[in-house]
């Protein structure tokens, strides 16, 4: 009997050395290449296959060990796809714990107020954290993709800062920004105010890319959409330049002539009446609030001081006066 209980009590102290080690190599800093390794966890992986991909990455975990701290934890189905970075002093449960709670790295992209689709797409391209599944589609083939009714996708993304999960699509990133302009438009057109010369959400969505184009400090947006509006309400045609910088291009070369302005094309409001046919660029939460309340205001002209601020004149006399004054030099 006496022997039993040796023999219990070994194996009841080998057991308790096993599971010392292995608490022990679960909290144990992982010998890691670098200070911070990222590797990425495909969607639809295994746990075997997770730890492989995380081998891949000169990760040293190994594969039986971290399966069974798994199986303790009862997450061997819980790990999520994505991409991930290890921390200072990373452990195989610190790491099965961020896998599980889908910590993943993030990156940034910045689409910047007044930035057209092409300067936004340039950006998309040049960044490193993101897939580019978008390079080779034009916006028509973009739009289809990602199931959006427009051809064109000018002015339909909202400025703002979006954080992605590194290694996600370019495509990703365009559709939650299309999808955050919508509700913010949608948002404004339901609680519009009676009077705006709006047939459609779209119209407003045009003039507040004007504002945007147009703006040089922000308290002068709700002025200078109302010159626009009046304009519009007046059937006068709104005569502003950002419109037909936009129609002209690449070919434009940063000078804008007075030819330029003579010259029919669908964005030239000199030539044309009403709003040009799509917006200009990417306007702000700001000058969409604009869009939709103006100023209260009489005016139809405004002239930049050259500070960045605007004089705006409810006259064409007035307003030829402040152009002689702000940028003629006249007194």
């Amino acid at each position: 009997m006496r022997f039993v209980f040796r023999l219990v009590a070994l194996f009841l102290l080998a057991a308790a050395a096993i599971v010392a080690a292995f608490v022990w190599w679960a909290n144990r800093p992982l010998d890691l290449p670098g200070e911070a390794v990222e590797f990425r966890v495909a969607p639809g992986s295994s746990l075997h296959g997770t730890i492989q991909q995380i081998n891949a990455a000169g990760i040293p975990l190994q594969a039986d060990l971290f399966k069974l701290l798994a199986r303790w934890q009862g997450k061997v189905n819980a790990i999520k796809a994505g991409s991930y970075a290890t921390d200072s002093g990373e452990t195989p449960l610190t790491l099965l714990v961020k896998l599980v709670e889908g910590r993943v790295s993030q990156a940034s992209v910045t689409l910047v107020e007044g930035w057209t689709f092409r300067q936004f797409r340039a950006r998309l391209d040049a960044h490193p954290a993101l897939r580019h599944d978008s390079r080779t589609l034009d916006e028509a083939a973009i739009s289809a993709r990602l199931g959006l009714p427009w051809r064109q996708l000018e002015g339909r993304l909202l400025p703002d800062t979006y954080l992605f999960d590194k290694e996600s699509s370019d495509l990703e990133v365009i559709a939650r920004a299309a999808a955050a302009m919508q509700k913010q438009l949608g948002a404004a057109w339901a609680g519009r105010p009676a009077g705006l010369p709006y047939r459609s959400p779209d119209e407003a969505l045009i003039m507040a890319s004007i504002i945007e184009k147009e703006t040089g400090r922000p308290e002068d947006r709700p002025h200078v959409a109302a010159v626009f509006i009046n304009r519009l309400r007046q059937g006068m045609r709104l005569q502003t330049d950002p419109t037909v910088i936009y129609g002209l291009g690449e070919n434009f070369d940063g000078n804008l002539r007075k030819s330029h302005l003579q010259t029919d094309t669908p964005y030239n409001t000199y030539t044309r009446a009403g709003l040009p046919p799509t917006p200009i660029a990417m306007p702000g939460p700001a000058s969409l609030r604009a869009a939709f309340q103006p100023a209260a205001s009489d005016a139809l002209y405004f002239v930049a001081r050259g500070d960045g601020s605007s004089h705006f004149s409810r006259t064409l006399d007035e307003h030829n006066r402040a152009v002689n004054r702000y940028q003629r030099g006249g007194k």
